[in-house]
């Protein structure tokens, strides 16, 4: 690729504050520590900065330009010679010190071509021009839309207060729309709440596991569970949602009144009583790993032990010293077993599939506290580390995953680089089972990489060889009391059975039922597991109702749900407010627009790994058909979602307000029904 010049009439150069600090902040920051930070950070990331606050482009150019990482790596030193490295961390501190001293960056806003060429040479890798829309967008405050106010007493109901339950109501906030979340647990949180099993935390880099509006310092590369939730929680608090909640409240159905243009939701609270409330908007909250999958075992309920789902784990519950059996190895088994095998006397696993796992180099790593300083006061630090990471864990690969209709071996990999990947991850598999290669056979994949979730290995295969582990490669059949007896015969003795089970993905919005125009019920309009929504948020008979981390919205390829949640979030509010422009009371995506959407998402699955033929995985429902995940690329996905077409939705009217307060009791405001 072509070096760019840094010649200000060919780069973007337009006079900003982006990136100043106040004489306030920059007399508070500490120079020592700050040059400890950079004598530790990340080098590809420097020469980002340098870029930047120099407008010097021979930082993209030999000897600077870093060399290509290996694998998950965070490639610290940019594979360079120790003496360039050292004049890049030189050249770094003295002009973030200059910028501490209030010299503006020369070049604060580069053209997105050009942003897209820096994160090229930052990963040492082809980087596609139209990415750099996303990296603008992340670096440019003011980038993103800005929505205009609701008109008053616009209401919305949120169902589940997780992830998407706290970005919604911040977002609908921001509008002017009044909102009140129900959600069943005691506390926000949703799946980093119930999920407290040994080990638990994120596959995903912190810095991408972040809202956008809501920076925090993160102490692991990979936060665990505890560091999530808090950080959830307190998110939740500095925007005052605990006014806007309603715990231990389970929804139980919402239904649309054509009537009035209003949805009328109805709730059990903590004590058993049932009500219902109506608002203009429902936002649906309720996530994808929801509902735990319990499998039916013969004889499961004559153990005489505990049992008990990774999703359900007990506080203060100890397994040192118990026989303990876990059931399945997908994500949260590969979690758990690491951390719980040390502890126990014996540990059975029963595990009928295979999985694929990578190297996780970063895994249990805390950040060095002068790296979190210069994360913390250095935004253009923080902010291309992120856009490394968010390349590195989310599309790099993605290119990668297209059937090769000529590929002479369909059954082991889908093309030429699906098998060099496959051989890159077998050698891995080898080189960590040791003297233990009797377990290779039982726990190498006999399909391609990545039509399954490709896991992170925290120790999982240096866990199987350990004395008190044992892998019984079949499913379990039947238990007989404390005897749990395989598919193939094999026995095991138990004391506590834990479920890793994982969630019906499938079946989405499984918890309540929804009722359209019409009457139309959405289960049966899904067909139960057969579920599709406009970019995954709007289903035509379903009028300002918005699903968040909807059908085919997750990213098997690699991803952060919390960036596509956003996404999603910021489309429900373009399209609420095209329709506040058009004084129309409800909003529906057309027929033939679903229709379409849904078209291409099967169209474009059906060229990628994960309908691979005979493959199973948690991303297909009961007919072979993708529900759990997109086909897009990452940017892709944000561009779609950027702004609303308002040639997509029908925008209706309604009968007049005073039937309105007939129903509600009110004429404004969320209200419960009289």
């Amino acid at each position: 690729m072509a070096a760019h010049s840094s010649n200000p009439k060919s780069i973007n150069n337009a006079a900003s504050r982006d990136f100043e600090l106040t004489s306030d902040q920059s007399t508070a920051i500490d120079l020592a520590r700050l040059k400890q930070g950079i004598d530790q950070a990340n080098i590809p990331t420097l020469l980002m900065v340098l870029v930047h606050m120099t407008g010097d482009d021979r930082w993209l150019r030999e000897p600077f330009a870093p060399m290509r990482g290996r694998g998950l790596d965070d490639n610290d030193s940019g594979g360079l010679r120790e003496d360039v490295q050292e004049r890049i961390r030189v050249a770094a501190y003295e002009a973030i010190v200059g910028w501490v001293q209030g010299v503006p960056p020369v070049l604060p806003r580069p053209d997105r071509v050009f942003l897209a060429h820096m994160l090229s040479v930052a990963m040492a890798e082809d980087v596609p021009s139209e990415y750099g829309d996303v990296i603008a967008s992340a670096l440019y405050r003011d980038a993103e839309p800005r929505r205009a106010k609701a008109p008053a007493h616009t209401t919305a109901i949120i169902i589940g207060a997780g992830v998407s339950g706290i970005c919604a109501a911040i977002k609908l906030h921001e509008m002017g729309i009044e909102c009140r979340i129900f959600e069943k647990n005691k506390n926000f949180g949703g799946t980093w709440w119930e999920n407290r099993y040994p080990g638990c935390g994120v596959d995903t880099p912190n810095l991408t596991y972040t809202f956008s509006f809501a920076a925090t310092d993160w102490t692991r590369y990979f936060p665990l569970q505890g560091e999530i939730l808090s950080y959830l929680l307190d998110t939740a608090n500095r925007h005052d949602l605990t006014k806007r909640v309603e715990f231990e409240t389970v929804v139980k159905r919402a239904r649309w009144h054509e009537e009035i243009a209003k949805w009328e939701v109805l709730i059990t609270d903590g004590t058993g009583k049932e009500e219902s409330y109506f608002s203009d908007i429902v936002i649906s909250a309720t996530g994808v790993l929801n509902i735990p999958v319990t499998p039916k075992i013969k004889g499961l309920e004559t153990f005489p032990g505990p049992v008990l789902h990774t999703s359900n784990w007990p506080d203060n519950f100890d397994v040192a010293g118990k026989r303990v059996v876990v059931i399945g190895n997908g994500a949260s088994a590969m979690q758990l077993v690491p951390a719980i095998a040390p502890k126990v006397s014996q540990l059975t696993i029963f595990a009928r599939s295979k999985q694929w796992a990578a190297p996780f180099p970063q895994f249990g790593k805390h950040v060095p506290d002068a790296v979190r300083y210069l994360i913390n006061v250095v935004p253009l630090y923080r902010l291309w580390y992120e856009q490394r990471l968010s390349w590195m864990f989310n599309d790099r690969v993605h290119g990668t995953l297209f059937k090769d209709p000529e590929w002479h071996d369909p059954k082991r990999s889908v093309n030429a680089i699906n098998d060099a990947h496959r051989q890159f991850f077998t050698n891995y598999v080898i080189s960590e089972l040791g003297s233990r290669q009797d377990l290779l056979e039982a726990v190498l994949p006999d399909y391609p990489p990545f039509a399954k979730r490709m896991l992170l290995d925290n120790g999982w295969y240096r866990t199987l060889t350990r004395d008190n582990v044992r892998l019984i490669p079949h499913h379990l059949s039947e238990v007989r009391g404390d005897t749990l007896v395989a598919g193939n015969g094999d026995t095991a003795q138990a004391e506590v059975i834990i479920l890793a089970t994982g969630f019906k993905a499938t079946e989405l919005l499984g918890s309540y039922e929804v009722v359209g125009r019409n009457g139309r019920i959405l289960k049966d309009y899904w067909e139960t597991d057969n579920a599709s929504a406009y970019l995954g948020t709007t289903v035509p008979g379903f009028p300002n109702f918005f699903i968040l981390l909807g059908p085919n919205v997750g990213s098997g390829h690699g991803g952060s749900m919390v960036r596509n949640i956003e996404c999603q979030a910021n489309y429900a509010l373009s399209v609420l407010e095209k329709m506040f422009e058009r004084g129309a009371p409800s909003a529906e995506v057309r027929q033939d627009r679903y229709e379409d959407y849904k078209q291409r998402i099967d169209a474009a699955h059906d060229k990628l790994v994960w309908t691979h033929r005979g493959v199973d995985n948690w991303y297909r429902n009961s007919r072979g058909r993708v529900i759990a995940i997109t086909p897009w690329r990452n940017d892709a996905f944000w561009r779609m979602t950027r702004e609303a077409d308002p040639d997509d939705y029908v925008f209706a009217g309604c009968e007049p307000l005073q039937t309105q307060s007939a129903v509600t009791g009110s004429k404004s405001g969320l209200s419960k029904a009289t």
